[in-house]
């Protein structure tokens, strides 16, 4: 695939500055970059190869003519609109694009009536509904009797997932294609491609990759960002460098800085916060992080970790919370979603901690990782032919809930020569206070069956 375009989606295009010298020329047209940088051919296309590389889905879909409904899901301005487009041209088709936010039944039903005339004319018709997902049941549900006549190719373009957001009965009429977000090769490429077509200065490293950490694999919003700081370049300027890139973006740009340092150090200092107990100084980064522009999305995940590596057993219903703030999240967005946010944050950091989970999952990963595959005990193991059965397969197990408290004492779950591993070790505090008196009374019944056996 060619390195010199990109893969994005639409955009309105805005009007032409008034006094720049890349201004439209007089009775032409004015495009913004990213338009004007819009692959036109397949092999024009930048990323993406987990969907269009060599006998990937897509790729085949391109080569061998056998078009099918999708719904395309992924972050805005990594080619959903643009996928759409380049199919409809492969296949001659026509090309009919419903934007969900702005549209309804009427559009729906004149995509019907223009897609019946073409199939009349022996042409086949992609519907493209951008936003899909802000259709309501009904509207979704309008279009499947044609999907499934066949009047028509559905592609659905989504940032959201589809599982929640896209009816099971389309969706299951539609395959579902991941979109990811441009990497940092794919982005400094196409800071190169704008330079060439806008004859501007070139972008100094530095500064091309402060663009590119700008983006966070956005192409739309890399070229827009490249055609703003190339317009506001004075002339016969040698060269943009960090700081005439911050005179053309503004504060934005000098707060936003995902892929950088700061913010790794600014989710450090958020863990840590949490973790030392400090729901202050958790709110405070929290905030930093949100007014830095960083996607709320991240810090949940960030925060459901926490939860599991910093809390764990000593209070389980901090993970409930982390997951109740990111769906809430989810149904509220922003502003209004944040506070669901700022709730489990300061929860997390007042919360019990415990890592002996942690501790213990990471001790048991490194020690399956060295040691051999030990074979499960027969008495383990699962017989469902009278071959096992004869060869010994669980021969002797016993049932748990046949003994009293549901506890067979002195019985091996372990491998042989691994009876007396230990990796969760709870710690004293919050419920894992309980776990470990239950635990040890636990232990304490096994020795005792193996000292009678003895």
């Amino acid at each position: 695939m060619s390195e010199n375009a990109s893969l994005f989606g639409d955009e309105p295009a805005p009007e032409a500055p008034k006094s720049s010298r890349l201004a439209a020329s007089p009775g032409k047209a004015y495009q913004p970059l990213p338009e004007r940088l819009r692959p036109r051919h397949l092999d024009e296309v930048i990323g993406q190869r987990q969907l269009l590389g060599e006998g990937m889905p897509l790729r085949v879909a391109f080569e061998t003519g056998r078009l099918h409904s999708m719904i395309l899901w992924g972050p805005p301005g990594v080619g959903k609109t643009t996928l759409a487009r380049l199919l409809a041209q492969a296949f001659d088709a026509q090309f009919i694009s419903i934007s969900a936010v702005l549209g309804g039944v009427k559009e729906i039903r004149e995509a019907v009536e223009r897609a019946q005339v073409a199939a009349a004319q022996g042409r086949r018709t992609i519907v493209f509904v951008d936003e899909v997902h802000r259709f309501n049941k009904s509207q979704q549900d309008a279009f499947l009797p044609h999907v499934e006549s066949g009047l028509f190719t559905f592609i659905g373009a989504t940032t959201e997932n589809p599982s929640f957001e896209v009816n099971s009965a389309l969706l299951s009429r539609a395959s579902v294609h991941v979109l990811k977000s441009l990497d940092e090769e794919d982005l400094l490429a196409l800071v190169r491609r704008g330079e060439a077509a806008l004859a501007c200065p070139p972008f100094t490293e530095a500064a091309a990759k402060r663009l590119v950490a700008y983006a966070d694999g956005d192409a739309r919003r890399l070229l827009n960002a490249v055609e703003t700081a190339a317009q506001l370049a004075p002339p016969g300027l040698a060269s943009i460098d960090e700081t005439q890139l911050e005179r053309a973006l503004g504060e934005q740009l000098r707060r936003y800085d995902k892929g950088g340092e700061q913010f790794y150090d600014v989710i450090s200092a958020l863990h840590k916060s949490v973790r030392g107990s400090d729901p202050d100084a958790a709110l405070y980064w929290f905030c930093r992080m949100l007014d830095g522009g960083v996607d709320a999305r991240y810090i949940s995940r960030r925060l459901i970790r926490m939860a599991s590596e910093d809390i764990g057993l000593a209070d389980p219903r901090a993970l409930r919370i982390c997951l109740d703030a990111a769906d809430t999240y989810e149904r509220l967005g922003s502003p209004e979603g944040e506070l669901t946010l700022a709730q489990a944050v300061v929860y997390l950091a007042i919360a019990p901690k415990s890592n002996a989970v942690y501790t213990a999952y990471k001790a048991a990963r490194a020690l399956v990782k060295q040691d051999a595959s030990r074979p499960v005990p027969l008495h383990l193991r699962n017989a469902p032919t009278r071959l096992m059965k004869d060869l010994g397969y669980g021969h002797e197990y016993r049932y748990a809930h046949d003994f009293p408290g549901a506890f067979v004492a002195g019985e091996q779950y372990l491998p042989d020569g691994l009876e007396d591993q230990r990796f969760y070790e709870p710690v004293p505090r919050g419920l894992e206070i309980r776990i470990g008196d239950r635990l040890a009374e636990l232990r304490r019944l096994n020795a005792e069956a193996g000292d009678a056996e003895d």
